[in-house]
């Protein structure tokens, strides 16, 4: 049995595949599964996985019909073997020592989450910035006391996961919907009893065009209301919902009303989409604005930003953010 599956969902990125798995080859800690899973990838990436499957013993391939990336996660997930889970997208790459300092880490503290620092890139090398939770480092949390820890990146990918946690909760990540993350990180969170970060810019996330966080199509932003309705019904479910009412309250606040409401708006400051996150942040946390984050979790810049979509001054808003484009 390996210490670690390392689970890669496959689909269209033959431009980008040979790098994300070279950077997995070149662990520091060897002891490793690489499993990909062919999500129906209508170009060469099917075989591209078979090929390098020939190179490594260590690898593994699962071919199935196209399900989205929460279902091919879901299948590398059920199929690993490892003690350890770690979630890498198929056109991103990880650091030499990631798997090493993220494993030593979650078996010191007894973790079940390990949680690391990434640095978000384009297709041409340009850096826009790393990533690192503001929380204690290298000591194991527990997020009944530290509820913080549900406001944490979303992302699963800057997260190793002890196997037998992650299966014993009963989750998985929803089919064929935009935001999976956000509808299932904070659930896992708020089921872990030890969480423990690292110090380390181990994962690099490329932002490239025709991604989600990038599409053009501004209607499917409505999803974030989805995405939260999700979240806050299983809280509920759990009899959670009062335990963790501000930290979904700021999520609620940060992933529709500000980040989903400046991403819109940059294309469209006319866009109904943006009525429509105000309606739903009033409709659902009335009381949003004292909100005890606001001020802790948001930057100088956020702060602002927030401050000019609450007064719906959408093309000030717009006009902030290309000015902030240009300096950069």
């Amino acid at each position: 049995m390996p210490k670690a599956s390392i689970i890669v969902p496959v689909y269209q990125v033959e431009d980008y595949l040979e790098q994300c798995v070279q950077s997995i080859l070149a662990q520091t800690e060897a002891d490793f599964e690489l499993i990909f899973v062919d999500d129906g990838s209508p170009d060469n990436c099917g075989a591209m996985c078979d090929r390098l499957a020939q190179t490594d013993a260590r690898i593994r391939v699962i071919h199935q019909e196209n399900q989205g990336l929460g279902a091919a996660r879901n299948t590398g997930i059920q199929a690993a073997s490892g003690d350890w889970l770690l979630l890498v997208d198929s056109d991103d790459w990880i650091e030499p020592q990631l798997l090493e300092k993220a494993l030593e880490a979650g078996v010191r503290e007894e973790a079940d989450i390990v949680l690391f620092a990434f640095r978000s890139v384009d297709d041409c090398g340009k850096t826009y910035g790393v990533f690192s939770e503001n929380i204690p480092q290298n000591q194991a949390l527990d997020p009944k006391t530290h509820k913080e820890l549900l406001l944490c990146a979303p992302s699963s990918c800057n997260k190793l996961y002890r196997r037998s946690f992650f299966l014993g909760t009963g989750l998985a990540y929803p089919s064929r919907v935009w935001y999976e993350d956000l509808r299932t990180t904070p659930k896992l969170m708020a089921k872990a009893k030890r969480v423990t970060a690292i110090d380390y810019v181990g994962y690099n996330y490329l932002r490239r065009q025709g991604s989600i966080m990038r599409n053009a199509n501004l209607g499917r932003n409505v999803e974030i209301i989805q995405a939260l309705e999700d979240l806050l019904a299983w809280f509920r479910q759990e009899g959670l919902m009062e335990e963790y009412h501000n930290e979904l309250e700021f999520l609620a606040l940060y992933h529709v009303y500000l980040t989903s409401s400046v991403r819109v708006l940059r294309a469209d400051p006319s866009h109904p989409l943006l009525k429509q996150f105000a309606a739903y942040m009033q409709d659902t946390f009335p009381a949003y604005s004292a909100n005890p984050y606001r001020k802790t979790q948001l930057s100088r810049s956020q702060q602002l930003a927030l401050a000019l979509v609450e007064r719906r001054l959408y093309a000030l808003t717009r006009l902030l953010f290309q000015l902030k484009g240009q300096a950069g």
